[in-house]
């Protein structure tokens, strides 16, 4: 029988060790021919990211020595930093951004020692014959680092020389088939990729492009993973009818190969994304979002679901003659590479982001909601209710309640299994997962909704899906904590300084400062707020309104800030001061800072150390007293709780 135990002090076979032992996150699948690559960042080696390549029979081999961590820093958040063609495999290296060969005895560098120190960082590249194109972001000691798309020897005997460059932003070099052209997108700031991007086409020769074309694309008009066809065909996707569907250019002008309110693109936060490509015959694979969940499937003149048995698919997509691999999960199954045969229509799995289960018994499937919010419209997430055969709860008692705030914000979460929400509902809270307006998947105007509304909307949105569910009897409306990372933990902030509905939060390197943010950020998002809040400085006054630290004194919730201290995009100071002004204030809070971490945690201790310290205030807060041995975080202003 279940014993009897308060909501939140449920013993769980999901220790915060579990978090990272055996457990890997799934980066990008890279192929060419038969040849089938992925990255993988493992917390249990300092976070570091290696590359693995999977053999015709199944087997899986580093390709990377350990300490080599395959990571560019372009645009701070990285992606395309690995390639292959035929024998040659390159990859960036996070240490010193420099491109490395992986094919021989030990990885050695084609790219030159830059003058300071991973100055020239490298990404999405394109192996053409002998030659390297890629996109190239100098950093100086003084101005914004230099976009450029360079070309350069795959044997690293001549240095990289420009080919296109004068915009802020490059990104998806693609050669035709035939190697007489080259494709790119490019865009400037203000804009974001998924705001406007341009779609450019040229002459390529051995010395660089000659007419070069604009195709596709404007300030208003987002264009998505351009791509040439087996027979010379130009591919993209584009935002042009408010969804992100895929076009063919046939005789000049592009023609719609799928109508549909579905979205085919995804936010380009990474480089090296992409959701189709082409099957053996004409057939094109490819992934769409569908309110909120991923499908798989095959488009000729119309579109078939693939049974993959799985709803929730990375934007990584790749082809081996007639097998599909794709990185996949469901709401009881981890991420996973996994390997489709379209002639035979079976899927397998190739490699699980987790090596230990947990039983069934023990995890919930994410039910899709969507509830009332404000302005009349209606909000998206996922409800996870508490679940553990071995406990139930007090007749009459209900459950506290975490809202997940995804970062981003131009960004979306899935309902795949994740064993961080499973942490929570096994020891019995409820986790609401939110997309909130400015989310993808729910096509443009909905995405557009957040734009000069960010700390408001979003926050609305997850003020929303707490009522609701305390209005439909499945939590504690006195219980309500809400936590989020990066632009998830502004929107925490926003919600406990400017609401008054929960009673406890967790910011992840969160903005507290909109206008320090606008002025110190990096490249990437430096213009990224013209479009959430306004034009900076020229709308100044908005910035400090929306900056929880400038209405600190209206923070009277408990809150733990967690921050790591190499984080160039939400540096540390913006915790800083808002935990300077919690001090000033009295208010109940923590502080928990890890040396040698960026922008998202990546070392397993500091992520059991995160878990376990948000576990440990979250039940400080509720008056909890958590199963299994959860080290106290020291709390300042602890004495105020009891008041």
């Amino acid at each position: 029988m279940a014993a009897i135990a308060p909501y939140g002090s449920w013993d769980s076979p999901i220790s915060v060790s579990m978090l990272t032992a055996a457990r890997v996150t799934l980066g990008q699948l890279f192929t060419d021919g038969d040849r089938v690559l992925w990255t993988e960042s493992r917390p249990q080696e300092a976070g570091r990211t290696a590359v693995v390549e999977c053999d015709g029979y199944g087997d899986l081999r580093d390709l990377t020595p350990p300490g080599f961590d395959a990571r560019t820093r372009v645009h701070e958040y990285g992606g395309g930093a690995v390639a292959v063609s035929g024998d040659r495999v390159i990859a960036s290296s996070f240490t010193d951004q420099r491109v490395y060969r992986l094919d021989g005895d030990a990885p050695w560098p084609i790219t030159p020692e830059p003058d300071i120190p991973a100055g020239d960082r490298y990404a999405d590249f394109a192996i053409h014959g002998e030659v390297v194109i890629a996109v190239r972001e100098r950093h100086r000691t003084a101005g914004e680092p230099k976009a450029a798309i360079v070309m350069f020897p795959v044997d690293g005997s001549d240095r990289p020389r420009k080919v296109v460059s004068g915009r802020d932003f490059y990104s998806t070099p693609r050669v035709s088939p035939d190697g007489d052209k080259l494709l790119w997108l490019e865009w400037d700031h203000p804009n974001m990729p998924w705001d406007g991007t341009e779609l450019w086409v040229a002459a390529l020769g051995p010395d660089g492009i000659t007419e070069p074309e604009h195709v596709a694309g404007g300030p208003s008009e987002s264009i998505f993973q351009p791509e040439w066809s087996p027979d010379g065909q130009l591919f993209y996707v584009s935002d042009r009818t408010g969804w992100w569907n895929l076009y063919r250019m046939q005789n000049g002008e592009p023609v719609d190969v799928y109508p549909a309110e579905a979205e085919f693109g995804w936010p380009q936060w990474q480089f090296g994304m992409r959701r189709y490509g082409f099957l053996p015959g004409g057939t094109i694979t490819c992934v769409y979002d569908d309110t909120g969940h991923q499908h798989l499937a095959e488009l000729r003149s119309h579109l078939t679901r693939v049974g993959l048995g799985r709803d929730a698919i990375s934007p990584t997509i790749a082809v081996t003659g007639h097998t599909v691999w794709v990185i996949a999960g469901s709401g009881t199954r981890p991420m996973a590479v996994m390997r489709f045969d379209t002639t035979t229509g079976v899927a397998s799995e190739v490699r699980a982001s987790e090596s230990r289960s947990v039983g069934r018994e023990y995890t919930i499937r994410p039910h899709p909601i969507e509830f009332p919010t404000t302005g009349g419209a209606t909000a998206h997430g996922f409800w996870y209710p508490p679940t553990n055969p071995n406990f139930t709860a007090p007749e009459g008692e209900r459950p506290p309640l975490v809202v997940f705030s995804h970062g981003g914000p131009t960004s979306q979460t899935m309902g795949a299994f994740r064993l961080d929400i499973q942490f929570w509902t096994s020891r019995g809270f409820g986790v609401v997962d939110v997309n909130y307006r400015g989310s993808t998947g729910y096509g443009r105007t909905y995405r557009d909704a957040l734009k000069g509304k960010w700390g408001i909307l979003d926050t609305d949105d997850c003020v929303a899906a707490a009522r609701y569910l305390a209005d439909e009897g499945h939590v504690d409306p006195n219980r309500l904590a809400i936590r989020g990372g990066s632009a998830g933990g502004y929107t925490t902030l926003c919600a406990l300084t400017f609401r008054d509905v929960f009673h406890a939060g967790a910011s992840y390197f969160g903005v507290s400062d909109c206008a320090l943010l606008a002025e110190n950020t990096h490249k990437f998002e430096s213009r990224y707020l013209d479009t959430l809040i306004g034009p900076y400085p020229e709308q100044e006054d908005l910035y400090a309104e929306r900056s929880p630290l400038n209405a600190a004194d209206q923070l009277m919730t408990p809150v733990i800030l967690l921050q790591g201290l190499d984080d160039k995009v939400v540096p540390p100071e913006q915790a800083e001061l808002m935990i300077a002004m919690l001090d000033k204030n009295q208010v109940p809070h923590a502080y928990v800072a890890f040396e040698g971490e960026g922008h998202g945690f990546r070392r397993a201790r500091n992520i059991e150390h995160a878990a376990a310290a948000e576990l440990s205030f979250y039940a400080r807060v509720f008056g909890i007293t958590p199963a299994g041995e959860i080290e106290p975080v020291p709390i300042r202003h602890e004495e105020y709780l009891d008041g």
